[in-house]
């Protein structure tokens, strides 16, 4: 009777023992969906970028993060959504917290940043989605006000360390741009391309007035780069700046297609937890979703338009949320499939493979 005791004391023991060790090891998140705003409440009103992927997602596993701006959100496939705050400041901290808790392994974990932006009516139209290569940061240069510019400068912003606008030779600061990886991004792109996207009379009304050569099209998912400040510009002069500004920083590779305000704040953070091998830098996509042109329509001031400019109200808000679902939302169901293989890899071992077997015959 003593044996059988000690045995089943054992097992017990065992069992126990066995239960911590899972309850103590870190949660493996797959992908990490990074949403910058909400309107009201998580679910069941009014929504902000991160209120369809709760509802459609079934994110209910809820960890607080006193830490942050906002608890972060888990479904049972590894799925995790964070909302970030606006700004970069709110984006980088946010990240950080969430990147460094003991909580959650991100060793193989896919970030995708899905939210709303300003778009270049030259390259994108109201509705659309755009996958980003290349990220810079708007905020950090020197300025003057450019009535005070010489007559021969296009605008009073100043690169860092530069005594004019667009001074060469170029010499980015750390953290003014932010390069992703390209076959990822890419492989983003083809996924999602043919993702239908929802329009209707209303943005066809909104459109019509912009006259930009991708201003009237239907929306539509691209490629395009995304200039990232937490000053709120608007305007078509600011417009021609940002897309001298992405170029300049991009050596000419980047075309400005959007303009958000957390991401370089998102990236910075990102890079520094990849430094500490918490995150692969290697996964990590932009997505952003038009829901306003960044310049006044025809007709109107750049003052009268920025003032129509708000939460909620922007001419293509519910759309642009939409879009960044849709989109966004075809990207992360791939990447939960394969998980923990990255996409590119995979496709990469497999055409590896049916090279060798062609030669083999």
């Amino acid at each position: 009777m003593i044996r059988i005791f000690l045995t089943l004391a054992l097992v017990v023991s065992a069992v126990l023992h066995c239960s911590a060790e899972e309850a103590s090891r870190p949660i493996a998140v797959k992908v990490v969906v990074i949403a910058m705003f909400e309107v009201g409440n998580d679910t069941g009103d009014n929504p902000g970028e991160l209120q369809y992927w709760v509802e459609r997602d079934h994110l209910d596993r809820v960890y607080p993060m006193p830490d942050a701006y906002h608890a972060v959100r888990m479904n049972d496939r590894g799925e995790m959504a964070i909302l970030t705050g606006a700004g970069t400041a709110h984006a980088a901290a946010t990240v950080m917290a969430v990147g460094l808790d003991p909580r959650f392994d991100f060793s193989h974990a896919f970030w995708m940043v899905a939210g709303i932006a300003g778009g270049n009516p030259n390259r994108i139209s109201l509705g659309s989605a755009a996958w980003a290569r290349f990220v810079v940061d708007g905020d950090l240069g020197y300025e003057i006000d450019s009535r005070e510019a010489p007559a021969d400068w296009t605008t009073g912003y100043i690169p860092l360390r530069k005594t004019r606008p667009f001074e060469r030779p170029v010499v980015p600061p750390d953290g003014q741009a932010f390069e992703l990886d390209e076959d990822l991004t890419r492989w983003a792109f083809a996924t999602s391309r043919n993702t239908a996207l929802p329009d209707n009379e209303a943005l066809k009304t909104a459109r019509a007035a912009f006259d930009g050569a991708a201003a009237q099209k239907p929306p539509f998912v691209a490629m395009g780069d995304t200039i990232s400040s937490s000053t709120f510009w608007h305007g078509k002069l600011n417009d021609a700046w940002a897309n001298e500004w992405v170029s300049y920083f991009t050596d000419g590779k980047g075309q400005f297609t959007t303009t958000g305000m957390e991401d370089t704040g998102t990236l910075q953070s990102l890079k520094f937890l990849a430094n500490a091998g918490r995150v692969d830098w290697r996964r990590i996509l932009v997505l952003r979703s038009v829901s306003n042109y960044d310049q006044q329509p025809r007709g109107m001031t750049a003052a009268e338009s920025l003032s129509h400019q708000r939460i909620g109200t922007y001419s293509a808000y519910l759309p642009s949320l939409e879009a960044a679902y849709r989109v966004g939302h075809s990207v992360v169901e791939a990447l939960l499939r394969g998980w923990p293989d990255s996409p590119v890899i995979h496709s990469e071992q497999e055409q590896e493979g049916t090279e060798g077997k062609d030669k083999s015959q």
